[in-house]
Formats: C-alpha cells, sequence, structure tokens
C-alpha cells in the first residue's frame, strides 16, 4: 500500500512539473536561452563569461542551486594559486594550471582584487623526500612553471624563519586569494554584459519540448527544476559536487562517480600567525592520493593549516554529523568505494583519528615549524573535495569533460571532473570549454 502511495505521488509531481514545463513554453520560444550553464561556482562563471565575451549576442543563463554563488567548493577551498609543478607533463592540468595562473594574476590586478603573491616551499624531511624535490624541480620546468628554485638546507629559514626541513622547492608565483570574491567577480561581469543568473534553481532533469520545434526543426531542451523549467537550445553543466548527477540525466555513464572527502582546517591562533607567512607544504607521497596537511596564510590575515581526507556522509557534509541518506545509500552501493577503502585502510584510519583528536595532526605540522604547539591551534572550517572515482576505486587525478546521448544529451555538455587546481585554472578552463562548445555545438 504505501508503495502505491509513493507511486501515486511520484506521478502527480511529475505531471505538474510537465504542464509547469508545457505552460511556460507556449509563452517562450527557443530562442529564450541560447546556452544554459548549470552551477554557480568558479568554473560555471568563469565559463560564462568567457562565452558572452566571445559571442556578446547569445542569450545566456547561469542557473544555481543555492541562495547565492560559490556556496560549495569554490567558496570553501584553501584560496591558494598554484603554480602547477605537481601535475603529470602534458596532462590538461598542467597545460591549464599554468595558463590559468598568468590569467589569474592578470585578472586580480586589472580587477583590484585582493591577492598577495606571497610563494610556496615544498619541504623535504627525509633523503626520500629529497629525492622528490628534485622531481618535482624537474616537472615543474617540463610544466614550464615560472621561477622555480631548489633551497638547501642552510636556506631554508630566509624564505620561512620558523620553517625546519633537509631541503626544499621555492615557487615564487604561488599566491592566495578569496577565489569566491573572484567567482562573484566573474559573475558580475558576465551580467554586465547581459547574462542572467537564477538562484534557488536546483535542476531535477532535462527534457525535449517538442512542441517548441521551428523550420530550424531544432526543439528545445527543457531546463527543470521543482519550481520552473527554462527552454534553451545548449546546455553546459559544472555542477561539482553533483557533477555525475547531472551527466546521467543526459544517458552518460555512471562512472566516474563523485565520493566526497571532507577536508578539516584548523586555524592558528591569532598571537601565533608569525610563525607562518608563506605557504609551507609537505613533499607528495605517491602512494598516497592525497597532497597532506600543510600551513596557507590568508588574504584576511588568518593562517589555515590542513587539510585533512576524510570520507563525508554527504555530499555537502562539511561536520561529521551531516548525514545524507541517499548519499549514503549511493556510496554504500558503490563497488570502487570499497576498493578504495582496501587500498588506503591504515592511512584511512589515521585520518580519521587526527579529525577526532587534532593535537595528533599538529605532530605532522611540527616537522616543518617546532615552535608550533597543540595549544596554538582551534578547529577551523571545512570543505568538501568532489572527487571523481572510477569503478576500480581509483581516483580520477585530471579534468573530464562528457557528452550526453540522444536528442537531448548530444547537445548538453558536462564537467564531470574539475579538482585542485580547478579555481587557478578557471580562466584558462573557460577558454578550452567555449573552444568546445565553438567547435561542437557550433557557436
Amino acid at each position: 500500500m504505501g508503495t502505491n502511495v509513493i507511486t501515486s505521488l511520484t506521478r502527480r509531481a511529475a505531471l505538474q512539473l510537465n504542464y509547469i514545463c508545457r505552460h511556460q513554453s507556449t509563452t517562450s520560444t527557443c530562442s529564450s536561452y541560447d546556452l544554459v550553464i548549470v552551477g554557480g561556482g568558479i568554473i560555471g562563471c568563469a565559463t560564462a563569461r568567457e562565452i558572452i565575451m566571445r559571442h556578446p549576442n547569445m542569450k545566456i543563463a547561469i542557473v544555481e542551486k543555492e541562495n547565492a554563488l560559490a556556496m560549495h567548493q569554490t567558496g570553501h577551498n584553501s584560496g591558494v594559486v598554484h603554480a602547477g609543478m605537481y601535475y603529470t607533463p602534458e596532462s590538461m592540468k598542467a597545460k591549464l594550471c599554468v595558463e590559468g595562473l598568468k590569467l589569474s594574476y592578470e585578472y586580480f590586478c586589472k580587477n583590484n582584487i585582493p591577492h598577495k603573491k606571497i610563494g610556496k616551499l615544498i619541504v623535504a624531511q627525509d633523503p626520500a623526500q629529497i629525492k622528490r624535490i628534485d622531481e618535482l624541480f624537474d616537472r615543474g620546468t617540463k610544466n614550464k612553471v615560472p621561477d622555480l628554485q631548489i633551497v638547501e638546507k642552510d636556506c631554508i629559514s630566509k624564505y620561512e624563519p620558523k620553517c625546519k626541513g633537509e631541503k626544499a622547492l621555492w615557487s615564487p608565483w604561488t599566491g592566495i586569494v578569496d577565489w569566491a570574491v573572484v567567482c562573484k567577480s566573474f559573475a558580475e561581469d558576465f551580467r554586465k554584459m547581459g547574462g542572467e543568473i537564477f538562484f534557488n534553481c536546483e535542476v531535477i532533469g532535462f527534457a525535449e519540448l517538442t512542441e517548441s520545434k521551428g523550420s530550424s526543426q531544432l526543439s528545445c531542451i527543457s531546463v527543470q527544476s521543482k519550481n520552473r523549467c527554462i527552454p534553451t537550445k545548449y546546455v553546459l553543466t559544472c555542477g561539482g559536487l553533483h557533477a555525475d548527477r547531472l551527466a546521467v540525466m543526459t544517458g552518460c555513464d555512471v562512472n566516474p562517480r563523485i565520493v566526497p572527502f571532507r577536508g578539516e582546517y584548523l586555524l592558528l591562533n591569532e598571537n601565533k600567525r608569525h610563525l607562518c607567512t608563506t605557504n609551507v607544504y609537505p613533499v607528495p607521497d605517491p602512494r598516497l592520493p592525497f597532497l597532506g596537511v600543510h600551513f596557507t596564510p590568508r588574504v584576511n590575515g588568518e593562517v589555515w593549516l590542513g587539510p585533512n581526507a576524510v570520507l563525508a556522509f554527504s555530499r555537502e557534509g562539511y561536520r561529521w554529523f551531516d548525514i545524507n541518506i541517499k548519499d549514503c545509500i549511493e556510496l554504500a552501493k558503490f563497488p570502487g568505494l570499497y576498493k578504495l577503502c582496501y587500498r588506503y585502510f591504515l592511512p584511512g584510519c589515521k585520518e580519521i583519528i587526527k579529525s577526532i583528536f587534532y593535537p595528533l595532526a599538529v605532530k605532522d605540522l611540527q616537522k616543518f615549524i617546532p615552535e608550533l604547539t597543540y595549544k596554538d591551534v582551534k578547529r577551523g572550517s571545512a570543505g568538501v573535495r568532489a572527487q571523481a572515482m572510477d569503478k576500480d576505486g581509483k581516483l580520477v587525478d585530471d579534468f573530464v569533460f562528457d557528452v550526453g546521448t540522444g536528442m537531448i544529451g548530444s547537445r548538453v555538455l558536462h564537467c564531470r571532473n574539475a579538482p585542485s587546481p580547478a579555481a587557478t585554472s578557471s580562466m584558462a578552463i573557460a577558454k578550452f570549454i567555449a573552444d568546445k562548445l565553438d567547435h561542437d555545438f557550433k557557436f
């Protein structure tokens, strides 16, 4: 009986939504929008700005499910402007990060966006890490990262007086900025050029409005939310934490899946901020999927320590007790997650313990700045990484784009994976997407 009631209610909701869409389609033609961009994070806003600059006569809209822009990954990251030495040469990450670095600084200066080019030290603590410093230098050189320098042990204190280590890599072009401010600036540019932004508009599906066919025989795609249907010729999704769900709506494969990892930060007490004036990072361990905890000054004067990496029980789970049943069920059914957990069982357990007992995380940080104590820090904010994972439990390390199937899906481009350094790369990614849309959709 209960199942029949749920089915009946679901059908009734679908009929009501279809009625709204039909009603709107009679008052709007397919020319209502040329392109709708789903997602008001930095990739969506940067791309909207780029496309409307290229095609000022196009009618373009951004739809965002929250009541403001940059509410998730864009507004919860560390605020680092990355230089590009970590990434595999010739990968999209490497190319777009280095290009995006230059474009970002030019944009900050032109638009008076507060930022600081404070640099980054990647610090080795043992012989194995010293070898990887040299490898990072070679990789960064191949990626054309500007002005990288090897720093010997006796010279580390010249770059960060309180820092200790055996050898380091110095990246003077690494900086800090509030990426949420940058995102909103992109959106303001977009608005000034005639773009529109709809808030509180969570996309729940796409449908073909066959009655909107004209002489061109190009029917509208209806971008559907609970309270609105927006007709458009083409769609770009930049859904971040919900990217895979949006892709599946247009016939794409369910993989790669988005698995949410929460990154928690500690906050250095105000009277101890002098301990760190530049970004201080560990040498990445190739056996582990994430970079490890580091020191990050912020443009507002704060110093963040972290992040860790723990599985979140909600795609928007910024705290341990943020639990979404639907998200948990999806995780429980995904075989890739079990394979990942098996592969990184011990490191994962350590991350959970350090999350609960944060003084243990301070011990990792003391390797770099011994003067730091657990009394010098308190719990800070957290973000959630939208990490794409394949069915074998391997983290997808590069940017991923996908196109759906059928009459609707063939006109929808999905940005399915945009991990760090996506913010730094945003203007370069926007150019790449705009080029792809120009080519594939004949803008």
